[in-house]
């Protein structure tokens, strides 16, 4: 097998609008000014520089916003032009909540196990529901629809629908989920949680927790994994409370290496004791504790929202937000982490500072999927990057991107206009057929 990551392309409504409680890049660059053409561009270029490593990259496509199907579900009536001007009038908040581009971050997209784990050898994926945020949870319908055009051969590939609805079953995608494995072991799936909808656990005082115990064992039961290589570590409360929503903003894993902080998981010793039985003595793991790292920088700088990448001599190495490079604590960290015995041997600092202005770091922007040769070839769909793909996709962002995006902006019917017409071009240069609502 091969782990490609998807990346998200960015969408020409990328605005800072601080929709999401818990997430504190967002809430503090709400009501800013925000550049989709450079951001889509940034993210570009995190993907042509995963890719000259020799590790695998692919794209999806962003989701269509405003979101005109959830405003007309919501009583606004009448032409295109119509429903945004009277959203804009009437409800401007859900006029900005259904314009917003974070279906970007594809770490959130799906829950995704391949072929060797499942029990009918064929890769499993389950778009999010994201129910726990409403400006989310609107992407899911679309997320399915996307997976279902790219892996619809039912032969190598089978797409769940999202999980049912409700609090009960809110379902943060690979955000929350790490995969490990170690030559002759079966890999281990860490999917976890960070409140249960039945059984009474410590939760965060301060920020909601999204994922819930109980949608962590559902994916479980759907990709029909082994029981016995599942854990389901509890998130720590103060972690959350401290700005790490979703896992991997305090922790990171790739195939026999675990990055993570102390705060990560409710008991880091304990995991990481079962992970060692698990996986054995090729297992390496590195914790930072609150001293070394305090917890505001890791979530101020993101260095465990990096991607760890296995390239071709079989070391590692970290893509890490150039934050993490500005902040001392973060730096000295990662630092470290190349120094000690574990297969890291480079980190590297980009620039998607566009990205992380919203509260998403390199790890947030991708999906990891591997696939064999067969599951690759049995894919049609023009989304794995090539340097033809990245320039089309580059002047494809230049032609249909505006270049500044103010809070006003989204009350602009012209927008959405803008944002059909390049998502329409955007599918026949993906090979994507018609995916959207606006094409049926």
């Amino acid at each position: 097998m091969r782990e490609y990551n998807f990346d998200g392309l960015i969408g020409p409504t990328h605005n800072y609008a601080g929709l999401s409680p818990g997430n504190l890049a967002s809430q503090t660059h709400g009501g800013q000014p925000s550049q989709p053409r450079a951001a889509a561009l940034q993210g570009l270029e995190k993907m042509r520089f995963v890719s000259e490593l020799g590790v695998g990259q692919a794209v999806l496509p962003p989701q269509p916003r405003p979101s005109l199907r959830t405003l007309r579900a919501l009583g606004f009536t009448g032409s295109d032009e119509e429903v945004i001007t009277r959203a804009a009038r009437d409800a401007e908040h859900l006029l900005r909540l259904t314009s917003s581009a974070s279906a970007m971050w594809t770490a959130n997209a799906a829950t995704v196990a391949p072929s060797v784990d499942t029990a009918d050898g064929r890769v499993h994926l389950t778009p999010a529901n994201l129910t726990q945020m409403f400006h989310r949870a609107i992407e899911a319908d679309t997320t399915h629809a996307v997976l279902r055009a790219i892996f619809a051969d039912p032969k190598h590939f089978l797409v769940h629908a999202p999980l049912p609805g409700a609090a009960h079953f809110a379902d943060e995608g690979a955000a929350n989920h790490t995969r490990l494995f170690t030559p002759g072991h079966k890999a281990v799936h860490l999917l976890a949680w960070g409140r249960s909808a039945w059984q009474d656990v410590k939760g965060p005082q301060r920020f909601p927790a999204r994922q819930t115990l109980e949608s962590s064992q559902a994916l479980a039961r759907l990709h029909q994994l082994d029981p016995a290589q599942v854990l389901m570590p509890q998130q720590h409360p103060d972690g959350i409370d401290a700005g790490a929503f979703h896992t991997d903003v305090l922790a990171v894993g790739n195939e026999r290496f675990l990055m993570l902080h102390a705060l990560a998981f409710a008991d880091p010793p304990a995991l990481l004791e079962t992970l060692r039985q698990k996986l054995g003595a090729d297992f390496r793991s590195v914790v930072a504790t609150n001293d070394e790292l305090p917890v505001k920088d890791a979530v101020k700088a993101y260095p465990f929202n990096s991607q760890v990448l296995s390239l071709p001599d079989g070391t590692m190495a970290i893509i890490a937000p150039i934050e993490s490079r500005e902040t001392p604590h973060a730096h000295a960290f990662l630092q470290r982490v190349v120094a000690e015995d574990n297969p890291v041997k480079a980190v590297h600092y980009l620039d998607v500072r566009q990205s992380m202005n919203n509260g998403g770091g390199p790890a947030c922007l991708r999906q990891r999927i591997s696939l064999t040769d067969a599951e690759r070839a049995a894919i049609t769909a023009d989304v794995f990057y090539s340097p033809a793909l990245h320039e089309a996709l580059a002047a494809w962002v230049r032609r249909h991107y505006r270049e500044v995006l103010r809070p006003e902006d989204v009350r602009d019917p012209l927008l959405a206009r803008e944002t059909m017409t390049a998502l329409d071009e955007l599918t026949r240069l993906l090979k994507l057929g018609s995916v959207y609502d606006f094409q049926q």
